[in-house]
């Protein structure tokens, strides 16, 4: 095994929070070496079906029935496309466990620039209220930072990776540094009106995205063309991805060293001196495992993996992680519930068509719980909807001629939306090392223990009473809902299992990210996570990064890490 010390710095991961720690450790003068267990995706020329219409695509798009029943989950519930099916983990290659009765989806990328490749780009900043959530109702651990803290963090990612958004000053869902809104079409327009009359209160908002709609000439990158083939792969840089964002920031500093392939097993430990003293891989390609050492490591290859690996950083024979003296190492794991939905049909505006494809249309921001308060309702914290309104092509009847005629029509118009609900942080819900199943590598497989309990459920249903309320009142006809089965790791939000904390005893990071057990490791994924709002988490995951790593080059210059 050979061992190296080339670097100032290993980042582990290069997704969203692993791209933001090259990018600024590397601006701040160190030499950086990022490990990433996926294979290298090129900006531009590692995006195959760019452009492709789905009729041009293999088997149009949609993923060979072979795949599919192989497959633990990923091509069952429409994630894939044969247009992208190269960026996401093979499940057969890569397995996991469950615990008996139990059920995860444990959806991974498996390409170099991780989810920033797969993400929806739904992009919000967290409230005052999030943060102060737990404390206020005395669930699990109180977060060591207030939103305070994180807003000039916001700021300086929102203005460099762009977020497409509305000013509307609102309390609860905080206004970013916006470029202008994707507007909205003239159904939701209406709909709007209706909407935040008949509901007093209530709003209708267009999405907050990473999709530019104005050029950033300065990162050669170029505003959304409105194809909503994200998906696949976007040349033009109009989203925020490493590829087009973060990676060409580091690589242009010139102290930045990729190695792709490399399977992060475990991190090496002195318990005399508390620090990292080296970071163990394996290259998938040949097995042959190495380590690598440098002053800082930058942890960030997504919530469940960081707590595998921290999990399996462990004296020989010891079940205990070196980092878990608090006991809560691979506890509270979270992730968004979602899976229900309302749709309806609205009536007129026949004459009206919709040019161009956008990647996101319309937010409806949480109502229920807001501003400190209980409405009575029966569950803590809220939910948010995203949806939007279209038209599609009339349903093909008949033959020949007529029915290609016809399909020159248009239908009516639709408007369909889907909520996106807070789970609690539960101490039970929890991630461990399976004691005899390994991976190809020798790591020990990752055991899901996680599950929805009755205030989830109680908040969707609510969510999908109140989403027919909604439709039904501003005049939509045909009103359906539905409530499909709930399963973790569905919304490919997973979070916590190495949460921050105030007290060493009762959580494994400080208020910077530092693990206490380590002043020079740092995980600033979604591992880090108290709570999880009812927003998307990436925005704050990119701020709690650049935060991180300011505070970590200014210790490490200072000589105290």
């Amino acid at each position: 095994m050979a061992s190296t010390n080339s670097f100032d710095a290993i980042v582990i991961g290069s997704g969203i929070s692993g791209g933001w720690a090259a990018k600024e450790l590397t601006e701040k003068g160190l030499r950086v070496l990022m490990l990433d267990r996926g294979f290298m995706v090129e900006h531009g020329s590692g995006y195959p079906y760019d452009g492709t219409p789905d009729f041009q695509l293999p088997a149009r798009g949609t993923v060979p029935p072979a795949i599919v029943e192989s497959d633990y989950f990923i091509a069952k519930y429409g994630y894939l496309s044969t247009s992208n099916l190269q960026f996401y983990n093979d499940d057969r290659l890569n397995p996991y466990a469950f615990e008996d009765g139990e059920e995860f989806r444990w959806i991974r990328p498996g390409a170099f620039g991780g989810k920033s490749l797969i993400w929806g780009r739904w992009s919000f900043r967290w409230s005052p209220g999030d943060f102060e959530a737990n404390k206020r109702e005395g669930i699990a651990g109180d977060w060591p930072i207030r939103y305070e803290d994180v807003v000039p963090w916001y700021t300086y990612v929102e203005k460099y990776i762009g977020v497409s958004g509305s000013r509307e000053n609102l309390s609860y869902l905080p206004d970013s540094e916006f470029q202008p809104p994707m507007p909205m079409n003239i159904a939701e327009k209406w709909l709007k009106e209706r909407f935040e009359s008949g509901f007093p209160g209530r709003k209708l908002i267009p999405a907050r995205l990473s999709n530019m709609t104005e050029d950033k000439p300065e990162q050669g990158r170029t505003k959304c063309q409105f194809r909503d083939q994200c998906s696949n792969g976007c040349s033009f840089g109009a989203y925020f991805s490493t590829q087009a964002v973060t990676l060409p920031a580091a690589r242009a500093t010139g102290r930045l060293t990729i190695k792709t392939d490399a399977v992060v097993s475990n991190l090496e430990y002195d318990p005399a001196r508390k620090r990292v003293t080296g970071v163990r891989y394996v290259d998938a390609k040949t097995g042959q495992a190495e380590v690598v050492k440098a002053d800082l490591v930058f942890l960030c290859a997504s919530a469940m993996a960081s707590v595998q690996i921290l999990m399996n950083s462990r004296a020989p024979g010891s079940d205990r992680s070196w980092f878990d003296t608090s006991g809560t190492l691979g506890h509270y794991v979270m992730d968004h519930i979602f899976r229900t939905g309302v749709s309806g049909e609205i009536p007129g505006m026949t004459d009206y068509i919709e040019y161009g494809r956008r990647p996101g249309a319309v937010y409806v921001p949480r109502f229920r719980n807001i501003d400190s308060k209980d409405d009575g309702v029966g569950f803590k914290r809220g939910y948010g909807f995203q949806g939007g309104a279209g038209r599609s092509a009339a349903w093909p009847e008949g033959f020949g001629a007529s029915m290609k005629h016809g399909m020159r029509k248009y239908g009516p118009w639709y408007f369909s939306m889907g909520a996106f609900g807070e789970c609690l942080p539960y101490e039970d819900n929890h991630v461990s090392l399976h004691p005899t199943k390994v991976d190809r590598f020798g790591i020990p497989q990752l055991v899901f223990n996680v599950t929805f309990r009755d205030n989830e459920l109680r908040m969707m249903a609510d969510a999908r009473r109140e989403g027919e309320a909604m439709l039904r009142k501003a005049g939509l006809r045909n009103v359906t809902s539905y409530e499909q089965k709930h399963v973790p790791g569905d919304a490919i939000h997973e979070m916590g299992g190495a949460r921050m904390g105030a007290d060493p005893r009762a959580s494994v990071l400080n208020k910077w990210n530092q693990a206490h057990e380590a002043a020079n490791l740092f995980v600033t994924d979604g591992a880090q996570m108290n709570s999880i709002s009812c927003v998307n988490p990436s925005l704050t995951f990119m701020a709690m990064t650049a935060r991180a790593v300011d505070h970590a080059v200014t210790a490490k210059k200072a000589g105290a890490i």
